[in-house]
């Protein structure tokens, strides 16, 4: 299977001065456990060259197995620090499409028509799409098939309003998530603040928060063993 990666290439955080990114949990854990299923991935982003990282995903606190295991990772590194532009891929080489989040996607990915884009041609296709925390933000703005939100009467799931109080951010953020997700028609859901909470829903798979990552990778993985997708080989 061929999964498509896609990350922030946004670095600041509002108007704050301060630093953000992707965080690094939502992408270590998915990368590993979808490369450890035999995946090859390919890593891209709107600018490409190296995302940037948000400083807090990096502190000793936010540190998991899936995060140690990628900073001691050269190989991976050097590949997080070249991704692709997302205007150099295409929705037929892939079998998935994994978004993960960090603030920066409210800023860059939201209203990104060839993100849009590539979210409807992978939907249009039959594959699915995950994404987790802030990422599911790129699902607001795409369209189904039959012309609605694509998250319409979906089960979803975000990063929680009280989450986001719980970071002190309310203020900062262009948006709240859980509000866009419901104002779109999203069946919006949550679990416990910071827990783990996934919803799959037809070919979306949403993750609440950072604990959220790991179970949403699974879920894609389940999804693609349904779909018949097999470790190594890609049906794009």
């Amino acid at each position: 299977m061929k999964i498509l990666m896609v990350l922030t290439s946004h670095a600041q955080l509002g108007d704050t001065g301060k630093p953000t990114g992707f965080w690094l949990e939502e992408f270590a854990a998915p990368f590993y456990l979808l490369k450890d299923e035999g995946a090859e991935i390919v890593l891209a982003s709107p600018r490409g060259g190296q995302p940037p990282l948000d400083p807090k995903s990096a502190e000793e606190q936010a540190q998991t197995a899936m995060t140690r295991r990628f900073e001691a990772d050269s190989e991976a590194r050097a590949r997080l620090a070249s991704t692709f532009r997302l205007d150099e891929v295409s929705a037929v080489d892939f079998d998935a499409l994994f978004f993960p989040g960090g603030h920066g996607p409210l800023w860059d990915l939201t209203e990104n028509p060839v993100a849009i884009s590539l979210i409807e041609g992978f939907i249009d296709a039959g594959k699915p799409v995950a994404a987790v925390c802030h990422a599911p933000a790129v699902l607001l703005n795409a369209r189904g098939p039959d012309g609605e939100y694509l998250v319409k009467g979906k089960l979803v799931t975000g990063f929680a309003n009280s989450e986001e109080a719980g970071v002190e951010l309310t203020d900062v953020v262009p948006f709240l998530l859980e509000d866009e997700l419901r104002a779109r028609g999203g069946q919006y859901s949550k679990g416990d603040d910071w827990g783990p909470y996934v919803r799959v829903d037809g070919l979306l798979i949403t993750g609440q928060n950072p604990a959220s990552s790991e179970p949403a990778a699974e879920a894609l993985i389940r999804l693609l063993e349904i779909r018949g997708v097999a470790g190594g080989a890609s049906s794009g």
